[in-house]
């Protein structure tokens, strides 16, 4: 099958581009974004999907305001061409290759839409190949590059609409790629791992940029981590982040929820030099929306052809303690010693995990 990508040298295989080297069914190639108004009046999040091996592309665009989570969702059939980046009423168009994209959101009944700017703070940040095994299945494997950046250009919800300024709406982007499951439950003897323990943070500073991500087995083991402080960020283009550490960290769980309350993050550089930040949330914003774990919205599960849907989600009535809730990005002040700044703290914490006092599979924090 031959598409128009086959025109460009980007061949890796002696395959066609619409072929994925891997035949595995939970082959995806992703984008995300979210942005917010420093001032925490809004937050929005975007994710464009393409899973080959399972014939779907899918989308969502999602805002929360004044306590209210406005989703529109949509689906189509993958034909194998992969430089379409629509779906719906969801367009994502690269500006120039890891300095500048832009999202459009068409009007739709939900009362979504948009036109965003993203472009760069920070070089692309490639953290470590995730790899892990659920006895001998390789059931994660994929490479992720994380980018803070800042929004320009519009937005409406219902009858409001926010005009972005740069200065004061940041974010970041990530795109990630390989394997992870996707789409409607494999048959057969349960394989995956009822474990998960995931923090994964881009804060924005006025002079700089940290970002971090890790995961846990249940006694505190990682088996997955990254940090990096980028200075100046403004002024950088294509240098290595200027500092790669380690993070430790002290979670303060909201009782009755696997949701931060407080966070407090130790850095430490690899000159030796340390950052403490203090993180408290403004906002929650639940990743269901996005179809991260949805039942019925769940990345690259067949719900038919040109689909869109929408919902409207009461923040003030949502549940934290219910498993769908679990996966939230946190808007959150962030202080260290010497300046304050606001980032997200993404959270997946699904199991025991000894460190922050969390048992059985979804028991929530205690007093």
């Amino acid at each position: 099958m031959i598409t128009e990508w086959d025109e460009f040298p980007v061949h890796q295989t002696s395959e066609p581009i619409a072929f994925p080297a891997t035949s595995d069914r939970n082959f995806y190639d992703r984008y995300f974004f979210h942005g917010y108004d420093v001032g925490g009046r809004f937050f929005f999040a975007v994710a464009l999907g393409f899973y080959p091996n399972r014939s779907v592309v899918d989308g969502a665009f999602n805002v929360v305001f004044q306590d209210r989570q406005h989703i529109v969702r949509a689906s189509r059939l993958c034909t194998g061409n992969r430089r379409s980046l629509s779906v719906g009423p969801l367009h994502v168009e690269v500006v120039e290759p890891l300095h500048a994209l832009r999202i459009r959101v068409d009007d739709n009944p939900w009362g979504l839409q948009g036109e965003l700017c993203f472009f760069h703070r920070t070089p692309p940040i490639e953290e470590p190949r995730f790899q892990q095994r659920a006895g001998t299945r390789l059931w994660m494997d994929y490479t992720r590059m994380t980018q803070h950046g800042r929004w320009s250009g519009w937005l409406r919800v219902q009858n409001t609409r926010f005009d972005l300024d740069p200065e004061n709406t940041l974010g970041a982007r990530d795109r990630s790629w390989g394997v992870r499951p996707v789409g409607e439950p494999e048959g057969g003897r349960p394989t995956l791992p009822w474990q998960f323990f995931w923090l994964w943070g881009p804060f924005h500073l006025p002079d700089a940029c940290v970002h971090f991500a890790l995961s846990e087995y249940a006694d505190g083991t990682r088996w997955h981590e990254y940090a990096a402080l980028i200075h100046d960020p403004v002024t950088q283009d294509e240098r290595p982040p200027s500092r790669e550490g380690r993070a430790e960290y002290k979670l303060n769980l909201r009782p009755g929820t696997r949701q931060i309350r407080k966070g407090e993050f130790l850095f430490t550089w690899d000159n030796g030099q340390q950052m403490n930040i203090t993180l408290e949330p403004i906002l929650h914003f639940y990743m269901a929306g996005l179809g991260y774990g949805h039942p019925e919205w769940g990345h690259g599960r067949y719900v038919g052809d040109n689909v869109v849907a929408g919902e409207v989600w009461d923040l003030t009535t949502i549940d934290p303690a219910v498993p769908l809730y679990f996966h939230v990005q946190s808007l959150a002040h962030i202080r260290t010693s010497s300046s304050e700044g606001v980032g997200v703290l993404e959270q997946l914490m699904i199991g025991p995990h000894s460190p922050t006092g969390l048992t059985g599979l979804f028991d929530p924090a205690s007093e």
